[in-house]
């Protein structure tokens, strides 16, 4: 770890005390300046300052001694050393498990980022090599596990089940080097191209299934209403009537339309308006 400014101005100042001793000429003060300078030249090694994202791990004698920090603390020279400084923010670590078969025996592709950060300084230094790198390998190798537990259309469709179950997984492996996983979340599925042509025909299917299914219950909703209508029109003779007028109106609204009646239904209009039918001059409806 590299000495602070602060140490280098303090080493100055031992150094033009000692300076200023030395000029007295005396036993006593030569002595003194003597520690100065001593003091002036390890000065820098014992003055250290972590930031407050930061722990420092420090062995006195190879044996641990305790996690010093935020802020500026000393060491005792020649005895006491840094192990580490640990970063105690959270971290992100991208994973990703290639070719991994899931439990119906599909070949996939899956990337994830997991956020973590230290609990334990001195457990993170102590326990394991290099923490960093052991969160990244227990990650990949539980999200490999993870894909083999489950089919594909679960990974598809339950993706914060799946996020959650790898966070717990990740976290209880991480748990003895004083690290703690804040969250797990998956980026991307990769599915072989063969696959997704076979998932896209199974979804268009599906959705033919549906429009003809629907097509079918909106035919016997028509029905069951020409039905209900032609028990009315049976029933009601002159509503009957009326319906086909009704038709034969629709039909003549655009000019120039020549409509052939048939003579039953010319009788009905008849019979529906006498005074205006003329069976000997109107050559519309033939008899």
């Amino acid at each position: 770890m590299n000495a602070l400014p602060v140490a280098y101005i303090f080493s100055a100042l031992l150094v033009a005390g000692a300076v200023a001793l030395l000029a007295l000429q005396h036993a006593a003060t030569t002595v003194l300046a003597t520690l100065l300078i001593v003091g002036a030249i390890l000065l820098p090694a014992w003055l250290k300052m972590a930031g407050q994202f930061e722990r420092a791990v420090v062995l006195r004698l190879g044996r641990f001694q305790g996690v010093r920090g935020p802020g500026l603390f000393f060491l005792i020279p020649f005895f006491e050393t840094i192990l580490t400084m640990v970063d105690m923010r959270i971290r992100t670590a991208e994973i990703r498990a290639e070719e991994a078969l899931t439990s119906d025996t599909v070949s996939i592709a899956m990337d994830a980022i997991v956020f973590w950060r230290v609990r334990d300084a001195a457990r993170a230094a102590l326990e394991i090599e290099d923490f960093r790198l052991a969160v990244e390998r227990v990650a990949q190798t539980s999200l490999r596990e993870m894909i083999g537990r489950r089919d594909l259309s679960k990974l598809l469709q339950q993706r914060q089940d799946v996020d959650e179950e790898l966070q717990a997984t990740i976290a209880r492996k991480t748990a003895s080097w004083g690290v703690d996983i804040a969250s797990v979340e998956i980026k991307d599925i990769g599915i072989p191209p063969s696959l997704q042509d076979a998932m896209s025909r199974q979804a268009q299917a599906e959705r033919e299934k549906q429009a003809r299914e629907t097509l079918a219950s909106a035919e016997v909703a028509v029905a069951a209403r020409v039905r209900e209508a032609a028990l009315i029109y049976a029933a009601d003779p002159v509503a009957l009537k009326l319906r086909q007028m009704n038709l034969v109106y629709e039909m003549n609204k655009e000019r120039g339309t020549t409509i052939i009646i048939p003579s039953e239904l010319a009788t009905a209009l008849g019979q529906i308006f006498p005074a205006s039918a003329k069976p000997d001059s109107d050559p519309i409806f033939p008899e």
